[in-house]
């Protein structure tokens, strides 16, 4: 999928802060990444949202559209559309790449890779996954898994974005000479976001002098704008950077923040209903343009919670951790094994997870104890369908697995809590 989190917000702050010089996607380099037609993100939302009023089964139009609502930053709109289109075909990959981009551009990278997993079982190639799932590595501090996914993204209509995201990533591994080696082609054929991108990658690596002039040199006069978030940059971890750089997630002592909110939609979706509302061109996913007074900010007293997205459609969630002390009952898990000796479940999961690393990756697990019997489960799940949908996927590797719900009784801990 061609730049499903484009135009991302590291290319909203490269593109500077301001409304006049916000980055907006021409419709010469938008078309390519959701439709054959030459227009702009909007202008496509607006056609899909056209032929699903009359056809809301419509699988292609579904994907576009969501690939579109990602376009424009929309990152709920588009969990709507790659939903749907699963339960129209749950057997393509596209709405599980979709939906793993999706959790990748809210800022939930571990979230992701379970939906990057099941698409690859449906079918995606690294090439199709390579540009999103490398961010979310990026994301998690995985840089060298990020750098390969990225790689392999190269020659893919991704191409251009996996290019930047991997030279920003190479900056964050302290590699100079690979970061401005990987957007030299960019450079060659005139791409005018380079000079931005080495801005930033100048800046990852420390030398804020050097980014300020190269921002400068790209949007002249700008430099004072982004002057605190540059400088902030090369202070960060290295899973902080690719946040701040890519999706304007900033950490302040400890709070996790963005610079301000997603833009609200001029347009409405359900999973049943579309409506094409007053969908213009002006949309704009420079939630950085504040970037300035971010930083100068008080931390706040406590940091809101991340709104995650809740996705309908029968696919299989990412599991969120557990409590220690009693869970609500009645909650769906999968039970992997069970015996009298909680200390070899570890084994037992570290076993299973070693000879099917893609299949787990993402996924924690759990002790549930009740009485003299010990439970591993994972989970848990949102719905019987999510949970019947990850048994058929462990079958398929030899893994036996069963729906268990807990009860009041039961204690539920992170595996290997004592």
């Amino acid at each position: 999928m061609r730049g499903l989190l484009r135009p991302s917000i590291m290319r909203a702050v490269l593109a500077c802060t301001g409304a006049a010089l916000v980055f907006t996607t021409s419709p010469a380099t938008a078309q390519g990444s959701y439709s054959p037609y030459n227009e702009t993100a909007s202008a496509a939302l607006a056609r899909y949202l056209r032929t699903l009023a009359s056809d809301p089964k419509d699988f292609a139009t579904l994907i576009g559209a969501g690939r579109a609502a990602l376009e424009l930053g929309d990152a709920q709109a588009a969990a709507g559309f790659f939903a749907r289109a699963d339960e129209v075909n749950p057997r393509s990959p596209l709405p599980q790449a979709g939906m793993g981009a999706v959790q990748v551009i809210s800022g939930n990278a571990q979230g992701a890779l379970p939906y990057f997993a099941r698409a690859q079982q449906l079918g995606a190639t690294l090439a199709t996954i390579g540009c999103d799932r490398g961010l979310a590595y990026d994301l998690l501090g995985r840089q060298t898994d990020a750098q390969s996914d990225y790689r392999a993204a190269l020659g893919s209509p991704d191409g251009d974005e996996a290019r930047r995201r991997l030279a920003l990533s190479l900056a964050i591994s302290g590699d100079k000479a690979g970061a401005l080696d990987a957007i030299a082609p960019l450079a060659a054929k005139g791409d005018p976001t380079t000079g931005r991108v080495r801005a930033f990658v100048l800046a990852l690596l420390g030398d804020s002098a050097a980014a300020m002039a190269a921002i400068n040199a790209a949007m002249p006069g700008n430099a004072p704008s982004v002057a605190p978030f540059l400088q902030r940059l090369p202070g960060l971890q290295a899973g902080q950077k690719a946040a701040a750089v890519n999706l304007g997630i900033f950490p302040d002592n400890g709070d996790t923040r963005l610079a301000s909110a997603a833009p609200a939609s001029n347009y409405a979706v359900s999973t049943t209903n579309y409506s094409v509302g007053a969908i213009t061109g002006s949309v704009t996913t420079n939630r950085l343009a504040g970037v300035d007074n971010l930083l100068r900010q008080p931390a706040p007293q406590a940091a809101p919670a991340r709104q995650q997205v809740a996705y309908t459609a029968p696919v299989r969630s990412a599991p969120a951790p557990a409590p220690t002390a009693a869970v609500t009952t009645g909650k769906i898990w999968l039970q992997l094994a069970t015996g009298s000796d909680a200390a070899a479940l570890p084994g037992q999961f570290q076993r299973m997870k070693s000879r099917n690393s893609e299949l787990f990756d993402g996924i924690p697990a759990y002790v549930a104890k009740s009485g003299d019997r010990a439970r591993l489960v994972i989970g848990p799940f949102r719905s019987d369908t999510d949970a019947d949908t990850f048994a058929a996927d462990l079958e398929t590797v030899d893994i036996n697995a069963f729906k268990w719900s807990n009860s009041a009784t039961d204690q539920i801990v992170p595996l290997g809590t004592p």
